[in-house]
């Protein structure tokens, strides 16, 4: 005899938006997601995956052009096969993809700019409406002042590697579609720093998010808040009613395989009573603020140089197929 009882996957998707945070087009099946979330991480290990390698090989074979340099070459192909995975996403998940910008632009305003506006080019030339798209952008200064000019074109943006209030403060004030707040990243240097293990709503990961997502409801920000990087179920069912939460596979498959009731614990009414007070950040603020919260300060920049290894990683691999 069946269960009349949900899996907590099934109900956390009752007053949360599941992303699956996966390069892997099956998870994306099995789980039924709304929105997919991908990196450059992601997307490196795809192209290594044999059942996705045609995908590499039918970009490379359609871009090839030899009268560019070399480097304009692997640059053109590299963005190319973010959008290719892109819209293969986007034929499986019935929302957004988010697809993201080249990490070494992460202090170069202009730069990323220029470079969301070409990745949109490329789904809108494939047929593709802008507003399935989320370009992931740093969460530096620099990439928030970028995301605020791209929201003005209705290039929709997600912040990514944000791991403080200060961080989400700027990222609302200059109108961005969407964060991404790093639960496990912070949790992982709190139990470094303190040498402890972190469970439920004593996580510092889910303090963080909790803080933000109070802040927002509370002064009406529109921005969305999804949690993500999880080490384990338990911070996701702490952190059930955010706004949106992207998985991975395994951990899409435990809520899935557990049965036990699953109660929300963020609500926009309740946050709207909380006692905060608002803050208003210039750059001088924000830098300031940034540079005094270690925490965040570290794993950004960690973030930063992680995401910029797995792209010179692809290009090597592209260069390497020319």
């Amino acid at each position: 005899m069946t269960s009349s009882i949900s899996s907590q996957l099934d109900q956390l998707k009752s007053f949360t938006k599941v992303v699956a945070d996966t390069g892997d087009f099956e998870s994306m099946r099995q789980f039924h997601p709304q929105d997919a979330t991908t990196n450059p991480s992601l997307i490196f290990q795809a192209t290594q995956n044999p059942n996705y390698r045609y995908i590499l090989d039918k970009v490379v074979a359609e871009r090839r052009n030899s009268s560019l340099p070399r480097a304009a070459q692997i640059d053109d192909i590299m963005d190319h096969v973010l959008v290719a995975f892109g819209l293969e996403i986007l034929n499986i998940v019935p929302g957004r993809v988010s697809t993201e910008t080249d990490a070494r632009l992460s202090f170069d305003t202009e730069g990323t700019i220029a470079k969301a506006r070409q990745l949109i080019a490329i789904y809108e030339a494939s047929g593709v409406s802008r507003n399935r798209v989320l370009i992931k952008i740093a969460s530096t200064w620099e990439g928030i002042k970028a995301a605020e000019v791209l929201e003005k074109e209705g290039i929709r943006c997600n912040l990514t590697l944000l791991f403080s209030i200060t961080q989400a403060i700027a990222c609302a004030e200059a109108g961005v579609q969407l964060i991404s707040p790093f639960v496990g990243r912070i949790y992982d240097w709190f139990k470094a720093a303190n040498q402890r293990e972190y469970v439920g709503a004593e996580d510092p990961g889910v303090q963080s998010v909790t803080a933000i997502y109070n802040y927002y409801k509370k002064f009406g920000y529109k921005t969305e808040v999804m949690g993500a990087s999880f080490r384990n179920t338990g911070e996701i069912t702490e952190l059930a009613g955010c706004d949106l939460l992207t998985i991975s596979p395994d951990l899409l498959g435990k809520l899935a395989a557990c049965n036990e009731p699953l109660t929300r614990k963020l609500d926009p009414e309740i946050a709207k009573t909380a006692s905060i007070e608002k803050q208003h950040l210039d750059e001088k603020s924000f830098r300031y603020l940034l540079n005094d919260d270690a925490m965040a300060t570290e794993k950004t920049a960690e973030g930063i140089r992680k995401f910029a290894v797995d792209i010179i990683k692809l290009e090597a691999f592209i260069g390497g197929l020319l």
